[in-house]
């Protein structure tokens, strides 16, 4: 857990509350490290200390409040945190990722984790993964197939839903159309492998580090473009003989989200899945908007719908066309997971995932 930001993560021994009417206890098996809990442990977003970050996972349920209905004890879940109450206006009409009620759903008469010295424990998004259990609501897990490896499976939860999602519902790419992604972490990774699902012709990768571009071409790029050595919007737009249909922001600058806008070609749609701070102003070409019918769009986790996405994201996996074997740059034990965070910073890869059950 994390007592300070910035600082590192500590080993303690909290005490996890029983699950309410509308929530599940779940063990877990293993959890993905992401980006944002980086940016909580270095400072740069605010942290609610002392809190147990950790939100992409996968487990096994051991028990249900009596008013849960989807789900039951021995099912093997994914946890996400687009949580939704399925009755709003945004959730009846397919967007969940907007639900009005997201900020309160979990919301609890007693703390839900309690440290040694009394304290109250924040769990990040209303789940806390870096933890032997955790106590979320009905509605921030999904049931996937026994058969499911749990390991590979912990990453649908972000990087992948937030990727493929981003190119199926946010974007809604074509099949014969042109894409490119900024990016080739995790999500970008996933977003990649959902254009080459979707059908895109030519899948551009965009990235500073070249072991990145080798990844990404792994995964289904056509062709890379180093932009720590080249201009990325030029070479895009000679790639494609005047900009792509669909470009995809996976890094989260201000700068790389006027690159998606500038290497888009007309009628062409960027769509913002990195998570660019408030302090970044961006600037874009006006006329671009109406001249030439670009569209600038954010998409919050993909605009995911999560309860259908994920289980037929495992179908993908299971077909073999979707690789998330090969996603898992590293498993570490629980006890080394800021050296995990530190391997997600210098190693590149895709992702790193902490085995909960060994180290702990």
């Amino acid at each position: 857990m994390l007592n300070t930001a910035p600082g590192k993560l500590e080993l303690e021994e909290l005490v996890l509350d029983d699950p309410g009417p509308d929530e599940v206890l779940v063990d877990v098996h293993y959890s993905g490290l992401c980006r944002s809990d980086l940016h909580e442990i270095e400072g740069a977003w605010p942290a609610t200390c002392p809190t147990l970050l950790g939100h992409e996972a996968s487990g096994v349920v051991r028990q249900v409040g009596d008013q849960v209905r989807t789900l039951r004890p021995g099912d093997h879940v994914v946890t996400c945190l687009s949580t939704y109450c399925g009755e709003c206006r945004f959730c009846l009409s397919g967007r969940m990722t907007l639900c009005v009620r997201r900020g309160s759903l979990g919301s609890r008469t007693r703390p839900v984790l309690v440290n040694a010295r009394g304290q109250s424990v924040h769990p990040t998004a209303r789940l806390g993964a870096f933890a032997e259990a955790m106590v979320v609501h009905e509605h921030s897990a999904v049931r996937i197939p026994d058969s499911m490896p749990l390991a590979p499976a912990a990453v649908l939860g972000c990087a992948v839903v937030t990727g493929l999602s981003s190119v199926f519902r946010s974007a809604r790419v074509e099949p014969g159309s042109t894409v490119a992604v900024i990016g080739c972490g995790g999500i970008g990774i996933a977003a990649i492998q959902g254009a080459r699902l979707a059908g895109a012709r030519e899948i551009i990768a965009v990235d500073a580090v070249e072991a990145r571009l080798t990844d990404a071409v792994h995964f289904g790029a056509t062709a890379t473009v180093p932009a720590g050595t080249v201009d990325a919007v030029a070479a895009v737009r000679e790639l494609t003989g005047g900009g792509v249909d669909y470009s995809f922001e996976a890094v989260g600058f201000a700068a790389t989200v006027e690159q998606a806008f500038a290497m888009l070609g007309p009628g062409g749609t960027a769509t913002v899945v990195g998570l660019v701070p408030d302090s970044q102003p961006i600037s874009i070409r006006g006329a671009d908007l109406f001249l030439l019918e670009k569209r600038l769009q954010g998409a919050l986790m993909g605009s995911n719908q999560f309860p259908t996405d994920i289980p037929g994201y495992v179908r993908y996996y299971e077909q073999g066309r979707l690789n998330l074997d090969d996603m898992l740059s590293t498993i570490v034990p629980l006890d080394q997971i800021n050296e995990g965070f530190e391997l997600m910073q210098t190693a590149g890869g895709t992702r790193v995932v902490v085995d909960i059950r060994s180290g702990s």
